[in-house]
C-alpha cells in the first residue's frame, strides 16, 4: 500500500476501510487495519493498522502509532510511524514525530522534535565453500553458509 500516491498522500487505488466523518465526534483508542480515514474530531489513541489518512477537516488529539500516516488536517500529539509520515497544506502537526521519512509539503506546519530511524534492512550473503581433494576438514562436498547482517 506505501507506493504511489496522489496529490493529498493517498495511496493510488487504495480502499479505505473504515471512516470517521465530516461533523462526527470520537473519544477513546482506535484500533483497526487496512486504511483509515479521519475527517471528524478524534480525541484518544490510535494503534496498529496500515496507513492513516486525516483529512482537511479532520481534528485529532490523539497519540499515533501506525504503519504511515498522512496529514491534511490538524493533529496534535506525539506519532510513531513504522514508514513515514507526511505532512500537506493545510496540514499541521503540533507533536513529537518517529518515523524513518518525514514529508513535509510546503504550506503545512510541524511544531515539535523529529527522531528520525532507519529503516531496519536485512541483508543476507551466501557463500559457497567447495571441499578441496585431500582436504578432511570438511565432511561435505559443499557447504552452504548463511552471513546474516543488520546493515
Amino acid at each position: 500500500m506505501i507506493g504511489a500516491r496522489d496529490q493529498k498522500g493517498m495511496p493510488k487505488g487504495g480502499e479505505v476501510n473504515a471512516f470517521l466523518g465530516r461533523g462526527t465526534t470520537f473519544e477513546g483508542k482506535i484500533t483497526f487495519e487496512g486504511m483509515f480515514r479521519l475527517d471528524g474530531k478524534f480525541d484518544g489513541e490510535i494503534f496498529a493498522g496500515d496507513f492513516l489518512v486525516v483529512g482537511e477537516s479532520g481534528q485529532v488529539n490523539a497519540q499515533i502509532n501506525v504503519n504511515a500516516l498522512t496529514v491534511n488536517g490538524s493533529v496534535s500529539g506525539n506519532i510513531t510511524a513504522k514508514t513515514r509520515v507526511e505532512i500537506h497544506p493545510p496540514g499541521r502537526v503540533i507533536g513529537d514525530i518517529k518515523t524513518p521519512v518525514l514529508i513535509i509539503s510546503e504550506g503545512a506546519l510541524f511544531d515539535g522534535n523529529c527522531q528520525m530511524e532507519k529503516v531496519e534492512t536485512r541483508r543476507e550473503e551466501k557463500i559457497s565453500v567447495l571441499k578441496v581433494k585431500g582436504d578432511d576438514r570438511e565432511e561435505s562436498e559443499l557447504k552452504e553458509i548463511e552471513k546474516k547482517s543488520g546493515s
